[in-house]
This record gives structure tokens, sequence and C-alpha cells, in this order.
């Protein structure tokens, strides 16, 4: 077994993933975003698109590591955490979520956050809960389920963004006014929809559970490179298998569809089989501080951002006569002028923001602070 106190190559994917989320919510205009960097309008798979669903399968492989403690078993002290850090990292988000609109009309009660503490704490209780046999069969049952689900109860159009259930069941529970309006992406005329609803984060939960099953398989075995090694099979395998399953459901990610969930995991344990591989099989560990300082704190790095961009939005500054929230202030004064390319524009804005958190991320690694959310 490993007995490294933490796996270095996990942390590295953790901070790119937190690099690659802030990047990607923080672009100087949501008018001109740069391609590599935007989601697809709805079905397909952009690189963007892998960056959520990365990070809830870190959240299963570090969650195998983090429950040794509790030998793996649903006991007391092990329920009582993860009912801590459910709720915790839920209201989190919806208090984000409040200070964006300061009223309770339009809070929006699904959210990123909220999402990564539902997958978080229903998966941690059911691999508590099951041997390893009964969490494959159980994540392939939520897949297949959730794929019926879809099928069976979206009229003519099940996988439309106007008819699908998904989208139907956030309405009739939450009603318009507390659901995202951000759909379609390439419309101005948006609509109520949210992609992290309430129906499609129970595929997200599989994400972790699958996370878990390649944190075990890490942690119970002594030999990295023959790990790499497996998680490269396992890896082209998921992707093989969530091409394949894309042909008669397609890869979604605003609605989460199992073919993303198999083809974004086969994709994750890839890029970790890599990390693995290269950082604690080969030893080539100098370029990666950069990420690890990000990685070690990466939830309270997430939100510091969004509280900035909160601050950003309550400032007004005068810029050509006329008056700029501070976020608008800050693109078109600073970032605009360096590039002739809005997109290109909008994307260093992103990376000065990646920059600027991680002199915060660098300052607690140094001192040794690791804020736990």
């Amino acid at each position: 077994m490993i007995k490294t106190q933490r796996l270095v190559a996990l942390d590295v994917y953790r901070g790119l993933t937190i690099i690659l989320m802030i990047i990607v919510n923080t672009p100087g205009t949501w008018a001109h975003v740069w391609p590599p960097l935007d989601h697809s309008p709805w079905n397909g798979c952009t690189p963007t698109d892998l960056v959520f669903p990365s990070f809830l399968f870190i959240v299963g492989v570090a969650m195998w590591f983090s429950f040794r403690k509790f030998d793996h078993k649903l006991n007391r002290p092990a329920l009582m955490k993860i009912l801590r850090r459910t709720l915790l990292i839920f209201l989190i988000g919806l208090l984000i979520n409040f200070l964006f609109v300061l009223n309770l009309k339009n809070l929006r009660i699904p959210g990123v956050l909220q999402r990564i503490a539902l997958a978080y704490g229903m998966a941690a209780i059911l691999v508590t809960l099951l041997d390893r046999k009964w969490r494959w069969i159980t994540a392939a049952f939520i897949l297949l389920a959730y794929w019926g689900i879809l099928m069976l109860f979206g009229g003519e159009h099940p996988l439309e963004l106007l008819t699908n259930v998904v989208r139907r069941i956030d309405l009739s529970l939450l009603g318009p006014n507390h659901v995202w309006h951000g759909f379609p992406l390439d419309s101005p005329n948006k609509i109520p929809f949210d992609p992290e609803g309430i129906l499609s984060t129970f595929p997200a939960i599989v994400n972790v559970i699958l996370g878990y099953q390649v944190g075990e398989l890490i942690g119970t075995s002594s030999n990295h490179a023959q790990v790499s090694r497996r998680l490269l099979i396992f890896g082209v395998a998921g992707v093989i298998l969530g091409l394949i399953w894309n042909m008669v459901l397609p890869i979604n990610k605003p609605i989460w569809t199992s073919s993303y969930v198999v083809y974004t995991t086969g994709i994750g344990t890839l890029i970790l089989a890599l990390f693995l591989w290269v950082i604690d099989v080969k030893g080539w560990q100098k370029w990666t501080n950069p990420f690890r300082v990000y990685g070690m704190n990466p939830l309270f790095v997430y939100v510091l951002a969004d509280l900035w961009v909160i601050l950003l939005f309550a400032v007004r500054l005068p810029l050509h006569g006329e008056k700029l929230d501070g976020y608008a202030w800050l693109y078109n004064a600073v970032f605009v002028p360096l590039s002739g390319n809005n997109a290109f524009s909008s994307f260093l804005f992103g990376l000065a923001h990646v920059c600027l958190f991680w002199i915060v991320a660098e300052i607690l690694y140094r001192k040794r602070i690791f804020i736990k959310i």
C-alpha cells in the first residue's frame, strides 16, 4: 500500500482544475470568450466542459484517502464529517448566489458549489455503505436509470433544451426565478434552465463514485508504475465507452448525460495516470509548484475568486464618460488596450486573476495554512 501522506499527482491535477475553473468563470466579457475556453452550446464536449467533472472525479479520488481514518465505514464520525461538509459547501454556494442578486425573489438555488456538495455527500454515503462490487453496480444503475428517465419523460424531444425533463423538474420544484437564465449560450434570448439542476445532479454522483474507485486502486497498490498502466487502460476504456454511448445518448454537459459521465471520467483517469507517471514514477516535480499551491486550498481559492468578482460588480468607476462596474472597468481600461483581439483580451483578464489568486494560494502554502471547506 502507498505510504506517502499526500499524492502529489492528485494535488497537481486538482490545482490545474481550479486554475481552469477560475479562467473559465472570469473572462473579461462573456460576449468575447476565447474559443478554447468556451463551452459547447449543447451536445458535445470542449476542453472547458471537462473541468467541472474533473473536479468531481478528483473529489472522489481524494475521498478514498480521506476516509482511511474511518476504515472506509459509515460510522458516526464519518457521517458527521460528511453531513457537516455537505451542508457547509452547499450554504457557501447559496450565499454566493445571494450576494450576486441581494434578494430572495431571484435567488438561484442550484450552483457549482451546491452540486459539489450534493454529489460529494451522496457519493460519500454510498461508498462507505457498499463494497467494491456494489459500488460498480450502483454507479451503472444510476447512469442507466438516468438515461431511462431522460428518454421516458422527455416527450417527443427528450434531449432538447426546452423539453428535457431536467428543466421541467427544476421549473416545477424551484420555479423560473430560482434557476439560471443563461441558455441558449449563443443567443441573447435566454430561458430559465439550470445546468446544475436537481435531477442532473444524480449522474454527477457517479463521477465521484468512479473517482473513489480509482483512489482505491491507487491507494491499495505499492507500485505506481503498474497503477499508471492500469489507469491508462481504464481511462481508454472509459473514453471509448463514452463515445460509443454518445451514438445513442449524446455527450451533453448541461443535462449531464450518462455518456458524458463515462467519457469525462475516462479522460480524468487518463490525466491522472499521466501525472502519476510523470510526477510519482519519474520524479519530475520541479514544474508542479504553481499547481500544487492551488491544489492545497482549492475550494477556498475558488470561493475567494467568486467573492472578488462580487466586489468588483459592486464598485462603479468612470470610463470614457460613462459609469461602469469594476469588473467591466478593469477589462476595458486595462486588458482591452493590451490586445486588438477582444477574445484574447478576455482570456488575459482571466489569466491575470489566476496569477492574483496564485499569490494568495502561495502565501497560504508557505505558511502551511490549509483551509478545508
